[in-house]
């Protein structure tokens, strides 16, 4: 007997696509995007940037070295969807502790394949992200549409990813002592300052001033995040009264968020940059770096024109600002992770300037 669908997404244009569930079977409306990377899959559904938000796997095989341990970027993934072409539910991996879809089902996230994402993926470059609603077979079009319009859009992400209370990591023979603003942080940031002498104390994106110094940090990181930096605007106040203070750094969210501090405009994108492999030129080396993204808004480059900041880094497909940097407060961001986790490991260096201006203003 044929496999009967008893999923279906709805979007807010009224396409509809048929699929087979996987992962918590509860409905859920969305922002709707897509993502090119190929491998990563753990990560990119722990990662806080995707909080909320329902992503669409362009790769076709998703599933296949199953879950382990130790990939998380968050202790609790907060993604809001996956939608995937083929779920493999037999994983080949010696290091696998669980199925993608067992995960999915503990942290209340529903799945979906049997859909040709990379048709879902086109119609999202052509017509630009959209709300969603993923749903049984049984809801019809009409009541979908009904019930995306009356879902309110979420507007506080950051607060819903960012810790509560303070927390640290530590390192034996550290060097320096670096805090993180947790806007969405992910692990593997912390786990990389650890890796290079650094005890981290991270602290929740709504901290004072005085809360943050009271750690004596020798640099401070504002770090990446989910959903509209204008949602998070009062990080920027933070940001404003302890640039020239202490080396800062910013990375996604953190970036935007730096921008704003100064004064700069932020955009949504059409479609945002989320995946592994978009070119970024170095405007300082004349370098070309493959980086790794999930965001879906960008600085206002007209508007950097009223601010100190310069344009450090630049998208190599759209122009796009990548990178921004203020010498005279010693601070500077990039749009990307440098973390690269998962992708490609051309960005590192960011993380030894980060050490070289600690040290320097040591």
């Amino acid at each position: 007997m044929a496999r009967q669908f008893d999923r279906k997404l709805i979007l807010e244009d009224g396409s509809e696509y048929y699929g087979y569930g996987f992962g918590a079977t509860c409905d859920r409306v969305c922002e709707l995007a897509f993502h090119t990377s190929m491998t990563g899959y753990q990560e990119i559904i722990s990662d806080p940037s995707a909080a909320g938000m329902a992503l669409v796997m362009t790769y076709p095989l998703i599933g296949g070295y199953g879950i382990t341990d130790e990939d998380f970027e968050s202790r609790t993934p907060s993604l809001g969807a996956l939608i995937v072409g083929s779920y493999c539910d037999n994983p080949s991996n010696f290091r696998t502790t669980k199925t993608l879809a067992e995960i999915l089902e503990e942290d209340d996230i529903p799945g979906m394949e049997g859909i040709d994402t990379r048709k879902l993926a086109r119609h999202l470059r052509d017509n630009g992200n959209c709300r969603c609603l993923i749903t049984g077979v049984e809801t019809s079009r009409e009541e979908g549409l009904k019930i995306i319009a009356e879902t309110p859009v979420v507007k506080d992400l950051v607060a819903r990813v960012s810790c509560r209370k303070r927390w640290f990591s530590r390192t034996p023979d550290h060097i320096f002592n670096v805090v993180v603003i947790d806007c969405g942080t992910k692990l593997s940031v912390i786990r990389t300052f650890n890796k290079l002498g650094c005890n981290v104390t991270v602290m929740p994106w709504d901290s004072t001033v005085e809360s943050v110094l009271a750690n004596k940090p020798d640099g401070i990181l504002i770090s990446d995040g989910p959903g509209d930096p204008a949602d998070a605007s009062p990080v920027c106040d933070l940001i404003n009264k302890l640039k020239g203070k202490k080396p800062i750094f910013g990375t996604g969210l953190g970036h935007q968020l730096i921008a704003m501090a100064y004064g700069a405009k932020i955009v949504a994108m059409k479609t945002g940059h989320r995946g592994g492999t978009y070119p970024v030129r170095n405007l300082v080396t004349g370098k070309i770096e493959i980086t790794s993204q999930s965001h879906g808004y960008v600085v206002d480059e007209a508007s950097l024109a009223s601010t100190p900041l310069t344009v450090t880094h630049t998208c190599v497909v759209d122009g796009s600002v990548e990178g921004l940097a203020c010498k005279e407060d010693n601070i500077f961001s990039v749009q990307y992770y440098p973390e690269s986790a998962p992708g490609p490991q051309d960005s590192a260096y960011l993380f030894d300037m980060f050490i070289t201006a600690m040290k320097e203003a040591k």
